[in-house]
């Protein structure tokens, strides 16, 4: 089982512990950046396995693997699962937000790592596309996490983000660098998806997640810093 919002690490590992020997070399095999019979396949892929491999589109699910299977089979199993989830519906919706797949699968991984609930995916959702609008730098501390992970550097053990994390040097730094990182920073589920192509309009531009999982939203950068005081001391 590949929860929502693990990355194609977090698969490998998850891999080797159910004893499937492709584990350990599924990660460098998802993240090289051409995989010819894979594009045709899936042409969704083309344009997006040269900066990010496979990270967003092995659907989060639960599968049944051969234990000798090599990567490209497994690949093979979750992309199917990925193009079979992109519903009629869904690839309509994508073509009336005249964004890409890969951008709206980028935001859904944001979302995935960021809020729980549906209603507060879809909050998250319409102040991030409106921050992105405005040429306001996204500031998604779940990008940090991601970036230290791929740059190989130790986390606090409570997973907080720390002053000096800011000033990472990577693409998908989004407090460094305006705009969508470079890639998704998981595999994002359906919920997150949805949320990603249906934005809640608001007034607001900021939010932050409160020690007792709340989110708490804001209108202007004042207000953002006073709940910080508040929730984040």
């Amino acid at each position: 089982t590949l929860p929502e919002g693990a990355t194609v690490n977090d698969l490998s590992e998850i891999l080797q512990q159910q004893g499937i020997a492709a584990g350990t070399s599924f990660a460098v095999f998802a993240g090289a950046d051409t995989f010819p019979k894979l594009e045709s396949a899936y042409p969704f892929l083309k344009n997006t396995v040269k900066t990010s491999g496979f990270e967003g589109y092995l659907f989060p699910d639960t599968y049944h693997l051969f234990k000798d299977a090599v990567p490209e089979e497994i690949a093979h199993v979750f992309l199917k699962n990925f193009n079979n989830k992109l519903t009629p519906e869904i690839r309509e919706r994508i073509k009336q937000s005249e964004k890409t797949l890969h951008e709206i699968i980028i935001m859904a991984s944001l979302i995935e790592k960021e809020v729980v609930s549906d209603e507060d995916r879809r909050m998250v959702s319409g102040i991030l596309w409106k921050r992105l609008q405005l040429g306001i730098p996204l500031q998604v501390d779940a990008t940090i996490v991601y970036a230290k992970k791929r740059n190989n550097l130790v986390s606090p053990p409570n997973g907080r983000v720390l002053l000096t994390d800011l000033v990472i040097e990577s693409p998908y730094n989004t407090y460094k660098h305006r705009g969508l990182p470079i890639g998704p920073i998981g595999n994002p589920g359906l919920s997150a998806i949805n949320a990603a192509l249906h934005p809640a309009s608001s007034l607001n531009l900021y939010y932050l997640s409160a020690p007792d999982g709340r989110t708490i939203f804001s209108k202007t950068l004042e207000e953002h810093n006073a709940a910080k005081q508040k929730y984040l001391k």
